[in-house]
């Protein structure tokens, strides 16, 4: 085993080590374990204190930040350290948000939604518009026109917002835009096999007119009778502002079925395969052929799980805590003598935040794995998986939420020194809920099983907000995703830095039906 070096992390795929270049998003010094386990010694305040304290910091009027900025310049003091002006300003910027409901969408988007740039071919000819594709757990697809384009739909149900967070809001809307109405054109659904576990966007921009030529991918959960199934929904070609539920069918392929229970699936970049977890493991599926092939077996369900941006790593998020790392690049002789078997000690449950000379816990117990797996990029949480998000700016780093409310931030080279970042506040105990991450990575959201949004700073692991403006679970959050068209312009995007890009909001989906969130 490769000693640990100050300084470096050791990469076994090619046999050396590497510099830790940082910052590592959410590393500061009052977040790391040590500190943690020091300041533990000397006090323990209860979670709720530590939660409000962050809020009231937060909450700070921007006229006396800028006041600040003035005396001490772009660098400000913060926490008994330097921070960002602009960092501190988006933070104050999104602790005030303000948020509508839509009518008549209850019971729509439970289970998954994805905002998608598309063509519509109407009879004023071809044009570009945003299309909100929301799924539920009945098993029901259904899409909704955000943008101009509804103007092409002569037959459908206009769905009005109205404001329901804060209840006054007068003087705040003068600054912020307020979303028109989402237009859902008649025919506009069709009903699945059975209850929709999951949907992603995937695809890439069309190389003649620069519009995306894109894909949806479904999952079925299964039944009783039958397994859970693999579905595309091919966006490549435009809509017809005429569309019926059999032509919208029409563009929905099964491209692979399977004798289990179907959890939750990705894609690689280029649409050629997806990774589906199952109940019996994560399985590789070539969407041209419909054949799988299982490159991770285990006993307990894949619940989340992810693939890295070349799509040869794929982050597992297991029912019993485990968040294994699986290498999909099997060679022919290792498939032919079937899965490397592995015994990993069962992570033990309720762990609390782990100390500096024990980043893990873990009981004698010990569970089977099959695959290529990396053993030092295993690591666990206290309670099953909920859900599992990889970042693109800094591609090592993802988000993981497991269902008694942890949420962690971890970086795949120092997976055995624990998490790099934790969240406070958010509540949970057996619900899959869904992390949403805006474009820019600044900010992510998860909806609690208190009916509460929250949403917290990626970086500092402050709560920003947090408020109940349903009675039910807000269980997807959706970003649109082409926003950072250029993904290293961190810091020269004046114009979402103050607050100019309205389409910065996010979109909410619960059984009380959609919702979306914007701050000026």
């Amino acid at each position: 085993m490769p000693q640990d070096l100050p300084g470096f992390y050791f990469d076994a795929e090619k046999n050396r080590y590497f510099p830790i270049k940082g910052p590592i998003p959410g590393s500061s010094r009052n977040s790391s374990p040590a500190s943690t386990s020091t300041t533990s010694q000397k006090s323990t305040p209860k979670p709720n204190l530590i939660v409000n304290k962050s809020c009231r910091r937060i909450r700070k009027t921007t006229a006396n930040l800028l006041q600040v900025r003035e005396l001490c310049g772009d660098l400000i003091a913060c926490g008994g350290g330097k921070c960002s002006f602009q960092e501190e300003y988006q933070k104050i910027q999104a602790s005030q948000p303000i948020v509508w409901k839509f009518q008549g969408t209850e019971r729509i988007g439970d289970s998954g939604l994805e905002l998608i740039h598309v063509n519509i071919d109407g009879p004023n000819g071809v044009i570009g518009t945003d299309i909100l594709f929301a799924t539920s757990a009945t098993g029901s697809l259904s899409f909704y026109v955000v943008g101009k384009g509804r103007q092409q739909f002569d037959h459908g149900v206009g769905c009005v917002p109205d404001c329901v967070w804060p209840l006054i809001t007068e003087e705040r809307e003068r600054f912020v835009e307020v979303p028109g109405h989402l237009w859902r054109p008649s025919g506009a659904s069709v009903n699945m096999s059975s209850h929709i576990s999951c949907m992603k966007m995937f695809g890439k921009h069309s190389d003649t007119d620069g519009l995306p030529s894109q894909h949806l991918l479904i999952t079925s959960l299964g039944s009783e009778s039958s397994g859970g199934s693999v579905y595309t929904l091919n966006l490549g070609e435009p809509l017809n502002y005429d569309l019926s539920s059999l032509m919208l069918r029409r563009r929905v392929t099964k491209a692979a079925s399977f004798d289990c229970t179907v959890w939750t699936a990705d894609c690689n970049s280029d649409g050629s395969q997806a990774v589906v977890g199952t109940n019996l493991g994560a399985a590789l599926v070539s969407l041209e052929t419909g054949v799988p092939s299982w490159v991770f077996r285990c006993k307990s369900d894949v619940l989340s799980l992810q693939l890295d941006q070349p799509g040869k790593i794929v982050f597992c998020g297991l029912r019993n805590g485990a968040i294994v790392t699986v290498d999909t690049r099997e060679k022919s002789e290792r498939i032919s003598a079937g899965l490397a078997r592995h015994r990993i000690p069962y992570p033990s449950q309720g762990t609390c935040k782990p100390s500096s000379t024990t980043p893990q816990n873990f009981t004698k117990r010990t569970f089977e794995l099959r695959g290529n797996i990396f053993q030092s990029q295993i690591t666990s949480m206290p309670s099953s998986i909920s859900c599992l998000a990889s970042l693109q700016l800094y591609d090592q780093c993802f988000l993981a939420s497991s269902m008694d409310g942890s949420i962690r931030l971890y970086d795949r080279r120092l997976m055995q020194r624990g998490p790099v970042q934790w969240y406070d506040g958010n509540v949970n105990s057996h619900t899959r809920i869904q992390l949403g991450v805006d474009p820019y990575e600044r900010f992510f959201m998860s909806g609690g099983e208190d009916c509460n949004l929250r949403l917290w700073s990626i970086k500092s692991g402050e709560l920003l907000f947090e408020d109940k403006f349903m009675n039910s679970i807000p269980s997807v959050v959706c970003w649109p995703r082409e926003l950072p068209r250029v993904l290293d312009r961190r810091e020269n995007d004046r114009d979402y830095v103050y607050g100019q890009d309205h389409s910065s909001g996010a979109w909410l989906g619960s059984q009380e039906g959609l919702f979306h969130v914007r701050w000026s």
